[in-house]
Protein backbone atom coordinates (compact mmCIF):
# COMPACT_ATOMS: atom_id res chain seq x y z
CA UNK A 1 0.00 0.00 0.00
CA UNK A 2 0.57 3.67 0.13
CA UNK A 3 2.39 5.11 3.29
CA UNK A 4 1.72 8.53 1.58
CA UNK A 5 0.89 10.98 4.18
CA UNK A 6 -2.21 12.80 3.60
CA UNK A 7 -2.80 14.22 7.13
CA UNK A 8 0.57 15.36 8.38
CA UNK A 9 -1.09 16.51 12.43
CA UNK A 10 -2.30 13.06 12.75
CA UNK A 11 -0.03 11.38 10.86
CA UNK A 12 -2.93 9.71 9.17
CA UNK A 13 -1.71 7.86 5.45
CA UNK A 14 -3.75 7.19 3.00
CA UNK A 15 -2.99 3.81 3.46
CA UNK A 16 -5.04 4.24 7.23
CA UNK A 17 -7.87 5.72 5.29
CA UNK A 18 -8.26 2.86 2.26
CA UNK A 19 -7.69 0.05 4.95
CA UNK A 20 -10.46 1.99 7.70
CA UNK A 21 -13.22 2.19 4.36
CA UNK A 22 -12.38 -1.26 3.19
CA UNK A 23 -13.00 -3.10 6.78
CA UNK A 24 -15.94 -0.69 7.63
CA UNK A 25 -17.15 0.53 4.94
CA UNK A 26 -17.46 3.83 6.27
CA UNK A 27 -19.39 7.12 5.34
CA UNK A 28 -17.54 10.21 4.73
CA UNK A 29 -17.91 11.64 7.49
CA UNK A 30 -17.45 8.01 9.55
CA UNK A 31 -14.08 7.57 7.83
CA UNK A 32 -12.37 11.09 8.96
CA UNK A 33 -13.77 10.43 12.77
CA UNK A 34 -12.27 6.97 12.21
CA UNK A 35 -8.86 8.52 11.63
CA UNK A 36 -8.74 11.35 12.18
CA UNK A 37 -7.91 12.99 8.98
CA UNK A 38 -8.43 16.96 9.01
CA UNK A 39 -8.89 17.10 12.53
CA UNK A 40 -5.40 17.78 14.10
CA UNK A 41 -3.94 21.20 14.94
CA UNK A 42 -4.14 23.03 11.78
CA UNK A 43 -7.87 21.72 11.51
CA UNK A 44 -7.83 21.20 8.40
CA UNK A 45 -6.22 24.14 6.62
CA UNK A 46 -3.27 22.40 5.24
CA UNK A 47 -4.73 19.06 4.18
CA UNK A 48 -8.39 19.56 4.04
CA UNK A 49 -8.52 19.14 -0.10
CA UNK A 50 -5.92 15.87 0.14
CA UNK A 51 -8.42 14.70 2.41
CA UNK A 52 -11.52 15.09 0.64
CA UNK A 53 -10.01 14.07 -2.21
CA UNK A 54 -9.10 10.56 -0.99
CA UNK A 55 -11.75 10.11 0.95
CA UNK A 56 -14.27 10.83 -1.92
CA UNK A 57 -11.96 7.95 -3.86
CA UNK A 58 -12.32 5.83 -0.98
CA UNK A 59 -16.16 6.42 -0.45
CA UNK A 60 -17.67 7.46 -4.08
CA UNK A 61 -19.45 10.23 -1.90
CA UNK A 62 -18.84 14.02 -3.24
CA UNK A 63 -17.52 16.24 -0.62
CA UNK A 64 -19.80 18.46 1.23
CA UNK A 65 -19.95 21.38 4.04
CA UNK A 66 -22.61 19.61 5.45
CA UNK A 67 -19.92 17.88 7.64
CA UNK A 68 -19.27 19.13 10.97
CA UNK A 69 -15.86 18.38 10.26
CA UNK A 70 -15.27 21.96 8.76
CA UNK A 71 -11.84 24.19 8.41
CA UNK A 72 -11.75 26.35 12.24
CA UNK A 73 -9.01 28.44 12.08
CA UNK A 74 -7.56 30.07 15.47
CA UNK A 75 -9.80 32.63 16.85
CA UNK A 76 -6.91 34.93 17.32
CA UNK A 77 -3.69 34.30 15.07
CA UNK A 78 -0.36 33.87 17.12
CA UNK A 79 3.27 33.93 15.68
CA UNK A 80 5.62 31.03 16.09
CA UNK A 81 8.07 32.89 18.22
CA UNK A 82 4.96 33.26 20.53
CA UNK A 83 4.28 29.64 20.84
CA UNK A 84 8.04 28.74 21.25
CA UNK A 85 8.15 30.93 24.11
CA UNK A 86 10.28 33.54 22.27
CA UNK A 87 8.96 36.82 22.87
CA UNK A 88 10.05 39.96 20.38
CA UNK A 89 10.90 43.03 21.67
Amino acid sequence: MDHTIICRCEEVTLEDINNTAEKYGCSARELKLRTRAGMGYCGGRTCRPAVDAVVQEATGEEPGNNLPLKVQPPVRPTSLATLGGQHQS
